[in-house]
């Protein structure tokens, strides 16, 4: 008996597309405005970053300094600009297919931080619609419903990579990694004769 599903199988090799344009079309826009909003004026604004950057990274250390963002030192600068790079970066790897597992797996660490900074930075742990629930017939929670969800995409895309249609298949179709070895086993030796 066959199995039923095996035409579905066959639609396995678009799940990594599929899933670099839903984060296009949902994370991207919200990442890239995200990033806007911690730019300095300028070309390289990026590296003189806004006071709102500061606040939305470091909220407890700001709101501690005055919101002077000058009391703060070197090393939050050093995030605010990292975290901000990030925000522009990862995205547009991912979206492209260009260094799609590694770009996949430093979002998800992205996204934890950024998760644990809304709870803990931002309070959001003592607001029971900010956290939300699980099992709770309403999808919307921010935190528990939502980065669940973005979790679940990316990690698709760290053990799927980024798909026939990307430029990791374009750039890297010759490593060997992107044709693993022949699953099936190797021949026996011939056994030698007696004679």
């Amino acid at each position: 008996m066959t199995d039923p599903t095996q035409p579905l199988s066959r639609m396995e090799p678009i799940l990594p597309l599929l899933a670099r344009f839903l984060f296009a079309a949902v994370l991207l826009p919200y990442y890239w405005a995200s990033a806007m909003t911690k730019t300095g004026a300028g070309l390289l604004g990026v590296f003189s970053p806004s006071l709102g950057a500061y606040a939305q990274i470091f909220p407890r250390q700001m709101e501690a300094a005055g919101y002077d963002a000058s009391q703060l030192g070197l090393l939050q600068w050093a995030v605010v600009v990292a975290g901000t790079l990030a925000e522009f970066i990862l995205p547009a790897l991912i979206v492209l297919g260009l260094l799609t597992r590694l770009s996949a797996l430093a979002m998800i660490g992205f996204v934890t931080v950024q998760t644990l900074t809304d709870l803990y930075g931002h309070g959001g742990i003592a607001h029971a619609e900010t956290l939300g629930a699980w099992f709770d017939r309403a999808p919307d929670g921010l935190i528990l419903d939502q980065r669940g969800l973005w979790f679940l995409l990316l990690m698709l895309l760290v053990v799927k990579g980024g798909g026939a249609l990307s430029l990791d298949a374009l750039l890297f179709r010759n490593a060997v990694s992107a044709h693993p070895a022949d699953r099936r086993p190797a021949p026996a030796a011939p056994r030698p004769r007696r004679s």
